[in-house]
Formats: C-alpha cells, structure tokens, sequence
C-alpha cells in the first residue's frame, strides 16, 4: 500500500495543496542538462501547453542549458519556484529535498525509479524519502512518475511528447501508468476530445489516485473523470470519493487493469501494484456507480460523450443516417445495449415524408438514403439536415443518434462549398443547443479526424463520436450511468470491515479459520450460505448431511459407531434410508444389485444362495425393508452355523465397511448415488491388518473368485 495513506501525510494532499500544485505558476527542472531526454520533454511539453512563466534549470556543473541559465541549487534561485521537477539519481534525491524544503519550495515531481517497484530494499528507500518531503513540509506527485499537465491554466511539466495542438475541455484523466499518457493524448487529438487535467501517478507514494479524484471532483473545469488503474489501494477512501462525484454529477469512467493473472503480474512488475481480485473488484465499480470499461478507446469515448453532450433523459433513440447499412449496425448494437428504438410518431412521419426520396421507408432507424448526392447542392443544408429538425419535434423519443455530418480531410478547395461547409457546421450547432432533446453526431468508422475538421468542430462545440461501435457503447455506459445516478445505496461499514478482526484473531498477514472470516463477512454484509450444525457439522451434522446431500443429488446417510461390536476394528454402521446402497470400500454383489435396482437401474448381482432379498428387487421393497428394526432383520435370516461362508457374509453384511464391489464397466466408475463414507470410516479402514480386510470382504461367487477380486476396489 502506498505510504500516503498514513494519516501524518493528508495535511499535504488536500484539495487546496493540490489546487495549487497542479497550476503552478514556475518551474525548476534539477538535474537538466542539455543531453538528458527527459528535460528536454519537459520544456517541449510546457512549450505545447504555451506556458509563459519562468522555466529555470538546475544543475550543479552547468552554467546553461538549451540555451537558458542554469542554478547550481534550489538555494541559488532568487526565490522559491512554485514547483521542483526532480531527475536526479535516486542516491540522490533526498538532498533536493533537503534544498527544496530550504529554499521554500512546496511541490515536487520525482521522476526516478527503483523504489518500491524494486522490491523490499526499495520500498523502504521510497518511505525515507516520503518522510523526509513531508519533514520539510513538501507535497510529492511520485516516484517512478513522468508528471502531469493542466491544458486551462496552460501549464505541462511532463517528461513526454504532447501531441500539437493541445486542446482544453472538460475531461479530467488520471492514470497509474505514464507512457499511456501519451497515447491517451494522441486519441484525443485525433477525436477533439479537450482535457482538464492529465496526471501520471507513478508509485502513489503521497499523491493518490484517489485524491486526484477528489482534486477533480472539485475543479471547475472538469465534467467527467478518466481512470486508468492498476490496483485501488484504499478501497473505503476510493469509495468516498465515488459517491461524492455522483453526487456532484461527475461521472467516473475507469479502466481497470488486471483482469487476468498476466496482467495482475504485469502491474505488479510495472508499480509494484496489487491489482486484486478482478470479480471483487468489478462489483465494487458497480456498486459505486463507476463506469468500466474495457479499452483505452472506450474509456475516451465514453468520457468524450460525458463531458460534452447534453445526456439523454431516457433510453429511447430516434435514428438518422444516409445509410441502410449504418441503419442495420446501430439497431443491432442497439439490442446489445438495451436501447430503445420506438416508431415515430405519425405527425413526424408526415413532416418527413416529403424530405426523402418516394422509394426510402420513414421509419425508426431512418435512411434518408444518399440520393441528394447525385444532385448538385444549392444550400448548405442536407435533407439529412431537414430530417434531423423534423425528427427532434418527435414526443416519443429522448434523444437522436445523426451519422449525417461528415467532414472532408481539408478545406475543400472551392470557396463556396468552403462556405457553404461552415455555415452548415454552425446551423447543426445552433440546432444541436436549442434542440428539445440531445442530439448526439456520431461517425461511422473509428477514425482519426483531420485538422480541418477538428478545427471546424472545435470553433463550432461539437463533439462526434468515433464510430458506430465505440459510439453506441458509450451510449450504454452514459445511459446506465444516469440511471444509477444518485441512487441510495446501503451504508457500508467501513470501519467495521478496518476493525473486523477480532482480539482472538490471529496477526495480520496470517490465514482466518473458517468461522472467524464466515463472521466477517457476515457482519460487513456480505451474503454468506447458512449454516447448519455444530463446530464440526462438515462431518457430523444432520444440517451438513442434508445439504452435501441435496449438492450430490443423492439420499442422505450417516456414519455411527456400533457400540455392540466395539472391540472390532472396523465396528460401525449406516443409518439411514440408503442401507445396503452405501457403504464402506466393498459391497457386496447382491447388496449392489439392490442398490441400483433402488436407483432405477434394475442391475442384476450375485448373491450367494440362502440370504435374504433376491438380486434386482423392487424400490419398495429396498425402502420397506431398510426401515425395519435391526432386530427383525435378523429374525428372518435363516440360522448359519459359526465360521461358515454364510456367517462370514453376514458379519461383512452387517459389519462396518462393507465390501463395495464394482462391475466390470468402463472407467471402473461406482453406481449413481453411491458416495465415500466419512472421515471416520476412512480413517478406520487405513488403520486395518490384513485379517481385518479378508473378514470385511463379502464372499465372491462361486465359480468367479479371481475375476471379482481383480474387479473389487478396496480403496476407492
């Protein structure tokens, strides 16, 4: 866990320190020099961003770097930068700390890795150098971290390339990984997709995804936020969080990494991350009302969505496109995500009737077709454009999905088409905010568009989605989104689950008995299956039996001692309705062919000639003669004379593990219904001689003695 959720450290990390550490106003790079990359990403970074205020190297050998003046120290500026950007070596990184904290400086960036990523030795080098920022007073965004940029106040110090231009908007991201921060930018540039805040979290050693989330929760230009995480650390404070977005209307869409061991070893490769339980966490995410998605493509798209259109009030959707095709993709996607799509009503049926061609079916979705392509345009509206106004004066529907805006890759080299594109692009803008329902444009492929066209949809506000697939998923998650919006949840017990373990309970970091975890979990909510019978009910309790009984689809029986025939090893009994069907390792050929004859099967044994109940015999009369008294079983047995074959029999009959013969089938596999017997029995059987095994097996049929031993299992 990382070391900023010790308590000691929440002073430094509260929405008002972050406030300020993510705009700042100066920057001191230490350790830059003119061969490192990462300073040099760092001033090309800030460059992009149009950051105007002062950006000063510090190096303890050179007097300038890319052409700006050099500081030996933080104690040599002239006064205190509102943040530090450390590249020194991690040997070395606590003594600019000791400079910062006297020069006065509150902030720091600390790229170096190889602390708690590393293992062990560097966890214990990461919690010295945590404790000696906060000794001075410092907050730290890292380490391991490649730093942030906040595009509204115009600022990036971040140790990657930010892709030109870069636009601001209202979508703030956070991500426990740093190199993705660059390929989350490239997306977004290539799908007008603006950006608040972009943070890299690095190990959390201070600074943690949780509390930008709150920093975000509270900035003003932020209306969505974008996870992308490899573990949560602090479930309970991530939980707070949560809900106090929901309750401020800022949706949170997470990525969540680790879904599978590879990638849960990979995270903890990367960051030193526990990703934990995947299922587990999935649940919470929903509980929380957290959107999860499954790409870095849905994560955008489903936040572009968020953060700049107007959100539907419902799930039925009204369709406009220029083609059938399209039309086909979108009601299938549609289906999948449980989107609406009802038939419009009849008076928006008249009023576009005469907007299309005579050959095109007004209904939901609609093809307007493309046959206004083979005519020369005369106004800079489509009749998808007309179709569009009519269909949003339909009462039936909560918002429109339009695929009719596409937009070419340059300036279109005629003026007046130019023209007539860009009056076109501010009526659908004007339409689209005055409009009595949303209107959401989507595009047709996931492609990248063009710097014409972003910059027309950015002067204009509009927002495309990038493509049919990508677009009706983030209409999914938008939609359950806002219905779960706000909704009550039941408490959680937090510090009931921090103070579960009891004073019996064995150190942390040790294995629970069964009762102790079955008791926590029944105390922080967690539905657990009832329990039946005493502390050893798996082998002994009538409530167990029952259940393992009903599990295995089977009769329920049970294994007790006869006291009568104590003194002999194997001295037992089964009780219950299915005597004669379980039994110890062996039963005997005929006790077998009743057995199966009870199931169903009508299986034909050997039985040696002079005992009761004939091979094959009847359910009913299986169930009639088990029910009888002990005693009166024994009454009707014909009289056997000591040590004969017959007496043999009868005593592996009526013995403790009887002898459970298998037929010659495939695989060697006992008849339906037929279980192990208890741990007890077993137990006994293991401690037997030799004699006891030869006076617990039935007699073999006459005639077959070899072939049954080799068919017998006396250890299944």
């Amino acid at each position: 866990m990382p070391v900023a959720h010790d308590g000691a450290f929440r002073p430094l990390v509260t929405t008002d320190r972050l406030r300020a550490f993510f705009a700042p106003r100066s920057i001191a790079v230490v350790g830059a020099s003119d061969s490192s990359g990462w300073a040099r990403f760092v001033v090309a970074s800030n460059l992009a961003a149009g950051f105007c205020g002062p950006l000063i190297p510090v190096h303890p050998r050179h007097a300038t770097v890319f052409g700006r003046p050099a500081a030996r120290s933080l104690r040599d500026l002239d006064e205190p930068v509102d943040l530090a950007f450390i590249m020194a070596p991690v040997h070395a990184v606590e003594s600019v700390l000791d400079d910062a904290g006297g020069a006065g400086v509150r902030n720091a960036i600390v790229l170096a890795s190889g602390y708690r990523e590393a293992g062990e030795p560097g966890r214990a080098l990461e919690e010295s150098m945590i404790s000696r920022a906060a000794a001075h007073g410092i907050t730290v965004l890292g380490p391991n971290c490649l730093g942030f940029l906040n595009a509204h106040a115009r600022v990036a110090p971040f140790a990657l390339t930010v892709p030109r231009p870069l636009r601001a908007g209202p979508v703030g991201i956070a991500l426990q990984s740093g190199a993705l921060a660059s390929v989350v930018l490239a997306f977004a540039r290539g799908h007008a997709i603006g950006v608040s805040t972009l943070a890299t979290m690095g190990n959390e050693a201070m600074i943690g995804a949780t509390d930008v989330i709150e920093y975000l929760v509270e900035d003003d230009a932020t209306r969505v936020i974008c996870l992308f995480l490899e573990e949560i650390s602090d479930p309970a404070r991530f939980a707070r969080a949560a809900e106090r977005a929901d309750r401020a209307g800022k949706p949170i869409v997470a990525l969540k990494a680790g879904s599978s061991p590879a990638g849960r070893q990979a995270a903890l490769a990367h960051t030193g991350a526990v990703a934990g339980d995947d299922a587990v966490v999935s649940a919470a995410l929903r509980q929380l009302n957290v959107i999860r998605v499954a790409s870095l493509e849905e994560l955008l798209c489903t936040g572009g969505l968020l953060g700049y259109d107007r959100w539907p009030k419902g799930r039925r959707m009204g369709v406009v496109s220029t083609s059938g095709g399209a039309c086909d993709l979108i009601a299938d996607r549609a289906a999948a995500e449980a989107i609406e799509m009802p038939e419009y009503a009849p008076e928006t049926v008249s009023a576009i009737t005469p907007l299309v061609p005579p050959f095109a079916a007004v209904r939901n979705p609609l093809d307007v077709t493309g046959y206004f392509l083979a005519n020369q345009r005369t106004s800079a509206l489509t009749p998808a454009d007309h179709v569009l106004n009519a269909a949003l004066a339909d009462p039936g529907l909560d918002f429109v999905l339009y695929t009719g805006l596409t937009l070419p890759d340059a300036k279109p080299p005629d003026e007046r088409l130019a023209a007539m594109l860009t009056e076109r692009a501010a009526w659908l803008s004007d339409r689209i905010a005055s409009a009595p329902i949303p209107v959401i444009a989507v595009g047709h492929t996931c492609v990248d568009v063009s710097a014409y066209a972003r910059e027309l949809l950015t002067r204009n506000g509009i927002h495309m989605l990038a493509g049919i697939d990508l677009g009706m998923t983030a209409l999914g998650h938008a939609l359950r989104w806002l219905e779960n919006r706000g909704r009550p949840r039941p408490a959680r017990p937090w510090g009931a689950l921090a103070r579960g373990r009891s004073a019996k309970q064995t150190a942390p970091g040790q294995p629970w008995s069964q009762a102790s975890a079955r008791g926590w979990l029944a105390r922080s909510g967690v539905p657990v299956v009832p329990r039946r019978g005493g502390p050893r009910a798996e082998h002994r309790g009538r409530g167990s039996r029952r259940l393992r009984a009903r599990q295995r689809g089977g009769p329920c029986r049970s294994w007790r001692p006869d006291r009568r025939r104590s003194g002999q090893p194997d001295a037992g009994r089964w009780r219950g309705a299915d005597r004669g069907h379980h039994g110890g390792p062996h039963v005997r050929p005929g006790a077998r062919g009743r057995a199966r004859g009870r199931l169903g099967g009508g299986a034909q044994g050997h039985q040696p000639a002079g005992t009761a109940g004939g091979p094959g015999r009847g359910a009913a009369d299986a169930r009639r003669a088990a029910r009888q008294p002990a005693a009166a079983r024994r009454a009707r047995e014909p009289a056997r004379r000591p040590g004969s074959a017959g007496r043999r029999d009868q005593r592996a009959r009526r013995g403790g593990h009887r002898a459970e013969w298998h037929a010659a089938r495939p695989g060697g596999q006992p008849a339906m219904g037929r279980r192990r017997p208890g741990r007890s029995a077993r137990r006994a059987r293991h401690h037997r001689t030799g004699d006891d095994l030869r006076r617990a097996v039935a007699c073999p049929p006459a005639g077959d003695r070899r072939g049954w031993y080799d068919r017998a299992r006396f250890f299944p």
